[in-house]
């Protein structure tokens, strides 16, 4: 694992931002950008420190408290968006303006920032200013019916679809958008990133599917919602899954060849009427041997099958370790910077700071 580093380094190093704390994808956003040099200044209420459960997400940040009921100290808060480039909101639609922080006043006082905005249901429409979460926003595109098994109900994605997929990368993309644009213009603009936006972005090649023919309605029968038996997990012997995606014919094959199978005598890769037939040989295959001997037997193939790990054997897994791909903060395993740059990498993140900093000291030029 990589070791925290205090410098600032990175595509973003120099770029100034301010996060008005929120939860979620709002502040999932501020970590990435932190991650890859930006110099993030999260203003939170007054007393959330040391904070718990939403703290390592605090990581690679300089922390201010605020009160936003306070003129004084909204005023503060104006200061720093002078002296910004971005700043990142997840409030509903219309409580910024109320605070007097919002994009009228804030682009008045600098034009030039790039003013990103993250809601479930966006800024506008019947329901923009309702409550929701990451299931409500993943259930009105069609996404969270498509998840799950045939004649079961749907599954719930964790909240990767919605809060993380189609809201705080999206708002990223909108914000690294904005600030290219602005190289040109001069100007900065506001961000509406909704997460109903992103997630119906993120599910384009559904939709094109759908559209000539290809995808059906009815979940738990199409090529990657576990209708086809080569996309799906099987349980082994010991009571763990293997994962096999062996879409292509040449992966199936060596699939096949693992599994001991002859294709001869096996219904056709693609034919819906073989899928049951071929679902239970292979579950029955796959009960013979433990997860770790399946794992041996596939073990440098593009069979596409690989084991199903827990969070703690990912940490320990070979590929992962040798990408450095998770570090440990305070105790706390997570992800390193991603994506990689050759010429202006990213170093690993700094822990969340052991308190606030005084407003009136950042960005002191």
């Amino acid at each position: 694992m990589r070791s925290p580093s205090t410098a600032k380094q990175g595509p973003l190093a120099g770029i100034r931002i301010v996060e008005l704390a929120g939860i979620g994808p709002g502040p999932h956003a501020a970590l990435l950008l932190a991650d890859l040099g930006a110099d993030v200044v999260r203003v939170q209420r007054l007393g959330q420190f040391p904070g718990h459960t939403e703290r390592p997400q605090w990581r690679g940040r300089t922390i201010v408290e605020a009160n936003l009921k306070d003129p004084a100290d909204i005023e503060k808060v104006l200061g720093l968006i002078e002296k910004a480039d971005v700043l990142i909101e997840g409030f509903r639609p219309g409580v910024t303006e109320r605070m007097g922080l919002g994009p009228d006043e804030a682009l008045a006082r600098n034009p030039r920032l790039v003013y990103g905005r993250m809601t479930g249901w966006g800024q506008d429409g019947p329901l923009a200013d309702r409550a929701g979460h990451d299931i409500n926003y993943i259930s009105l595109t069609g996404v969270l019916n498509a998840i799950g098994r045939k004649g079961e109900r749907p599954v719930p994605p964790l909240n990767m679809v919605g809060d993380f997929g189609g809201g705080s990368m999206f708002l990223v993309f909108g914000i690294l958008a904005a600030l290219v644009e602005r190289q040109s213009s001069g100007k900065g603009q506001v961000i509406d990133a909704a997460m109903i936006d992103g997630t119906l972005a993120l599910s384009h090649i559904f939709w094109s599917l759908k559209g000539v023919g290809l995808w059906s309605d009815e979940r738990g029968t199409n090529l990657l919602d576990t209708g086809m038996a080569f996309y799906d997990t099987y349980e082994t012997s010991d009571g763990k899954y293997m994962a096999v995606g062996a879409i292509e014919p040449q992966f199936y094959a060596q699939l096949l060849a693992g599994l001991e199978f002859d294709p001869e005598y096996l219904p056709p890769q693609n034919d819906p009427d073989g899928q049951e037939q071929l679902r239970k040989l292979f579950a029955d295959k796959f009960k013979t041997r433990t997860r770790d001997e399946w794992t041996e037997v596939f073990d440098g193939t593009d069979a596409c099958c690989t084991p199903v790990l827990t969070w703690s054997e990912a940490e320990q897994n070979a590929h992962i370790s040798a990408r450095d791909s998770l570090i440990e903060l305070e105790g706390v395993v997570q992800h390193a910077p991603a994506p990689r740059f050759s010429r202006t990498p990213a170093y690993a993140p700094t822990p969340p700071p052991p308190a606030a900093t005084t407003i009136d000291r950042i960005w002191v030029d």
